[in-house]
């Protein structure tokens, strides 16, 4: 059966690369999944969103997401992010801390831009590392 080539890379680091059966993530048009044959697009990946890696025989790779792109073409898929994290990677008390800081900034005013962006950030930390947010 076909796979596909997938890449992971923020401006620090490759996050991860390897096959897979199928990729899903959120774009600024909605969630698209993309499995081999799929045909080329470019998309613009959401703040706060959560990539989804599925893997014949593995556990579900998953990683929180913030912002970037999404390329594919030829059964290769780019996720070139502005920030990333894997699920396995996130400190959860740390990100936990983060989205309570967010909220009380957010109910002191309501217009915080800054901290409506870091609690996405913190619930899509906390959804990759499989908690309940």
């Amino acid at each position: 059966m076909a796979k596909l080539r997938v890449g992971v890379v923020s401006p620090e680091r490759e996050i991860w690369s390897g096959e897979a059966d199928m990729v899903i993530a959120k774009t600024v048009d909605g969630e698209i999944g993309i499995m081999p044959q799929h045909a080329p697009v470019l998309g613009v990946l959401v703040e706060g969103g959560v990539l989804r890696v599925k893997r014949e025989g593995e556990p579900e790779l998953v990683a929180a997401v913030h912002g970037g792109f999404i390329s594919v073409a030829d059964d290769e898929v780019s996720v070139l992010a502005e920030v990333a994290e894997l699920g396995s990677e996130v400190d959860v008390a740390a990100a936990r801390d983060a989205l309570d800081r967010a909220q009380a900034s957010i109910e002191a005013n309501q217009e915080d831009a800054d901290a409506a962006v870091e609690a996405k950030r913190a619930r899509a930390r906390l959804r990759a590392a499989g908690e309940e947010v």
